[in-house]
C-alpha cells in the first residue's frame, strides 16, 4: 500500500519532467553514491520513483532559487531505498531529507536515526496549519514520545476499483461485502478475463484484516494478529480467490506493485483493490475504460488501511533548517491541490478534503470519504523498534499463502508465535 505502502509506479521520464518544470536535470540514478548532507551546494533528497510529480518539480525549482542549491533528487523503489538508507545510517553519510512509505518514521525515531521536528513545529506549526489541519492518524503515526518526527505528504487508502462496463454486461451489482465480492468475481471470470487481480505485496492484505476486525499487535497482551481465527479467515479468503475459486491469477513475485493495474488496464481483470496511485496509470494507458470506484468492502466492519508517505530528516543531517523549509513548501495546500489535479493522489490536510475539485470528483471523493475509515496497521509494532523484522517476515508469510498456496492457519499461526517472541 501501501504506500502503500506508494508506493507506486506513476513514473515520469526525467527529461520530460525537467523540461516541463523548467529546472536543471537532477540525479535520478538509484545506484549513485549518496551525497554528504554537508555539501553546501547540494541538497540531497531520497524520493520514491513513482512520486516525481510536476507539482513537486515546481517546488524544487523554487527551493533551489531561494537557497542557491542544487537538489539531488535520488529516486528509488521502496526496498532499494530502505537498503540504501540503512547503509547510510551505518556510515554516517546521510541525505538531507527522506520520503518514506509509512512506518519508518517511528521506527527510526526509536532507533535514534530520525531527528525530532518538534522545535520547528513549535515555531512554525500554527502558521502552516500543523498539526491542526492534518488528519489525526497522520500525526499519531509520525510522533514518538510526544514529539513529532515526520510530516505526512500523502494520505491514501485502499478500496475497490472496477470496470463499469464489465459489471454491467455481466449483470453484476457493485459488491459491498466479502460475500457479494466473491459472487461478483465468479460471474465476471470468463473469456480470458479474471474477476479480480490481487497484489503480490503483503501490504495489500491489511484492508481485509481491518475488515475482519483484526488487531495486528496488542502491546498490552503481547499477542499478534488477534483474534487469530479472524486473521486466518481473512488471509485464507484471499488465497481462495486465486487457488480455490480461480477468479484471480497467481500474483507474480517481485517488487513491482503495478501488476493488478496492468491487468485491469489491459481488460484482463474486472476489479482490483488498490489506491489512488493507480488512477493516473489507468487513465493514461486505458482512457476508454469506464472506471468505477466503490467504498471499502465490509465484513465484520467496513474499514480500510491508512497508507501514504511521510517526510523525515535523518538525525545526522547537517542542515535541518533547510530540510524543514523543503517540508513546509512541499506540504502546502496549493501544492497538494496541484499534485491531486495532476495525478489523483490523496492528501492529509483536512482543508484538502474540502476543496471543490475533491468534493465534485466522483472518483477522488470516494477515496476522500473513506479516509476516516482508514486505520493504521502497524503503529504498535513500530513502537517496539522491531518493525523491520516484522515487515520482512510478513512478506514471506503472505507470499507463502497467496502465491505458494500453503494453508493460512498453519503459516499465520507460526508467524504470530514467532512475532510475539521478538516484539515483547
Amino acid at each position: 500500500m501501501p504506500a502503500h505502502p506508494s508506493r507506486r509506479d506513476l513514473l515520469r521520464l526525467l527529461g520530460a519532467a525537467t523540461a516541463a518544470a523548467g529546472v536543471p536535470a537532477l540525479s535520478s540514478c538509484a545506484g549513485a553514491p549518496a551525497t554528504q548532507s554537508a555539501d553546501p551546494g547540494t541538497f540531497t533528497v531520497y524520493w520514491n520513483a513513482g512520486h516525481d510529480y510536476q507539482a513537486y518539480r515546481k517546488v524544487i525549482a523554487e527551493f533551489e532559487q531561494a537557497h542557491k542549491v542544487t537538489v539531488n533528487l535520488q529516486k528509488y523503489q521502496w526496498p532499494d531505498l530502505r537498503t540504501r538508507l540503512l547503509a547510510d545510517f551505518a556510515s554516517g553519510t546521510v541525505p538531507d531529507l527522506v520520503e518514506e512509505p509509512g512506518g519508518w518514521v517511528q521506527e527510526f525515531a526509536v532507533s535514534g536515526n530520525a531527528r525530532s521536528l518538534q522545535d520547528f513545529v513549535d515555531r512554525d506549526g500554527q502558521a502552516m496549519g500543523f498539526p491542526s489541519d492534518w488528519q489525526p492518524v497522520t500525526v499519531e503515526r509520525n510522533s514518538y514520545q510526544g514529539k513529532v518526527y515526520g510530516v505526512q505528504l500523502h494520505l491514501t487508502c485502499n478500496t475497490l476499483l472496477y470496470n463499469k462496463a464489465m459489471l454491467r454486461d455481466a449483470g453484476v451489482e457493485v459488491p459491498t461485502t466479502w460475500e457479494e465480492f466473491l459472487e461478483a468475481a465468479k460471474k465476471l471470470t470468463k473469456d480470458g478475463v479474471y474477476g479480480v487481480a490481487l497484489n503480490q505485496d503483503y501490504s495489500y492484505m491489511w484492508p481485509w484484516m481491518m475488515q475482519a476486525g483484526v488487531t495486528p499487535y496488542d502491546a498490552g497482551t503481547g499477542k499478534a494478529m488477534t483474534p487469530l481465527e479472524d486473521a486466518i479467515e481473512a488471509l485464507q479468503f484471499q488465497a481462495d480467490l486465486i487457488h480455490k475459486h480461480k477468479v484471480a491469477p497467481v500474483p507474480v513475485t517481485g517488487t513491482d506493485y503495478s501488476g493488478p493495474q496492468k491487468l485491469f488496464s489491459a481488460g484482463r481483470a474486472a476489479m482490483i483493490l488498490t489506491g489512488p496511485w493507480d488512477l493516473d496509470p489507468i487513465r493514461k494507458t486505458s482512457p476508454d475504460i469506464d472506471l468505477g470506484v466503490a467504498p471499502p468492502l465490509k465484513h465484520k466492519v467496513q474499514a480500510t488501511q491508512a497508507a501514504g508517505v511521510s517526510l523525515f530528516v535523518p538525525a545526522k543531517a547537517s542542515r535541518p533548517e533547510l530540510s524543514w523549509d523543503f517540508i513546509k513548501r512541499v506540504t502546502a495546500l496549493e501544492v497538494e491541490q496541484a499534485a491531486t489535479q495532476e495525478t489523483g493522489m490523496l492528501m492529509p490536510r483536512k482543508s484538502w478534503a474540502e476543496l471543490p475539485e475533491v468534493q465534485t470528483d466522483p472518483v477522488i471523493k470516494v477515496f476522500a470519504d473513506a479516509l476516516p475509515q482508514a486505520k493504521d496497521s502497524s503503529q504498535e509494532v513500530r513502537l517496539t523498534g522491531r518493525f523491520g523484522k516484522w515487515e520482512e517476515q510478513l512478506k514471506v508469510m503472505y507470499q507463502q499463502v497467496i502465491i505458494q498456496n500453503r494453508p493460512a492457519a498453519e503459516v499465520l499461526t507460526e508467524f504470530a508465535k514467532t512475532a510475539e517472541g521478538y516484539l515483547k
